[in-house]
């Protein structure tokens, strides 16, 4: 396709998203197959994951070589903004479904079971020992006895470290925008280690959790509940992190200018948006 000089620019026809398709279903059905035990799992996953890697260097290189080249005008610009928005938005609602499943667990489920409100019969003639009381594994001990996490030791330390974090982005996107290259290289990697250091502290608070508190994702509705809200968020870290790596490259090779980066806009927006939801993980997970 011929492309007119300020003109909304339409890239030919790429390959990269049927590339991705076949990557994301050896990957998501591996991992199916892998966990119903049947021997070929394992390595049609790794090659699917294998194939999505490929398809995000590559497509990511050609969106980088095309804004390099100058295609991309004011309209595409507002393009990527209103993408980035409506997928900001979809993790928020991502989010919100388990903060919901939390919220509906605590507030109703187990007053329920517990005797409470129309939950009275199926206390009475079901669960007549079940006490509600959260956090809880029950009725019937799923999992067995468990211990909760101490929110003023490891959590707290994340939470500090994932603020001071939201700091040095913020630095790091005012150098760039004034132009201080050292600076921002400076602050840029500061993000990404204090990243790597909330997520070794939680893999940490995983190993702990499953050696020593018995607190697995067996343990009821809140072991499932606190390691889906917490493991996806260090997913979501991981991401970010990475993210912040390639934006740092990036930055280091001088592909950004004052005026034109939205690219490093667009993942220190992702980036805020991780810290607030931590927030949100923090109080309602650990310390109500």
């Amino acid at each position: 396709m011929a492309q007119t000089q300020g003109a909304y620019y339409v890239p030919h026809g790429s390959h990269w998203p049927i590339v991705g398709s076949f990557g994301l279903l050896g990957a998501v059905g591996g991992a199916g197959l892998w966990l119903n035990e049947v021997m070929v799992g394992k390595p049609i996953m790794a090659v699917g994951i294998g194939l999505l890697v490929v398809m995000l260097f590559g497509w990511f290189g050609s969106v980088i070589r095309e804004s390099l080249a100058g295609y991309y005008n004011k309209q595409v610009d507002v393009s990527f903004r209103m993408g980035m928005i409506w997928f900001i938005f979809s993790e928020v609602m991502f989010f919100a479904a388990f903060f919901g499943a939390l919220f509906y667990a605590r507030t109703f489920s187990v007053p329920w079971l517990g005797g409470e409100g129309d939950g009275a019969l199926t206390n009475f003639y079901l669960w007549p020992q079940y006490a509600a009381a959260w956090p809880t594994n029950g009725p019937a001990d799923i999992g067995g006895g468990f211990s909760t996490m101490s929110p003023w030791g490891i959590p707290l330390l994340n939470t500090l470290l994932l603020l001071s974090s939201g700091v040095t982005i913020t630095i790091a996107h005012h150098a760039l925008r004034t132009g201080h290259r050292a600076r921002l290289l400076v602050f840029l990697a500061l993000t990404v280690i204090l990243g790597a250091i909330f997520l070794g502290f939680q893999v940490h608070e995983y190993a702990e959790a499953y050696e020593h508190f018995n607190l697995t994702l067996g343990s009821g509705i809140y072991g499932s509940t606190f390691f889906m809200l917490t493991g996806f968020h260090g997913l979501h870290v991981t991401l970010g992190a990475i993210m912040l790596a390639v934006m740092w490259a990036r930055c280091a090779k001088g592909h950004f200018t004052r005026d034109n980066h939205f690219a490093f806009e667009a993942v220190a927006w992702y980036w805020h948006f991780v810290d607030v939801v931590w927030l949100g993980l923090f109080l309602f997970v650990y310390v109500l």
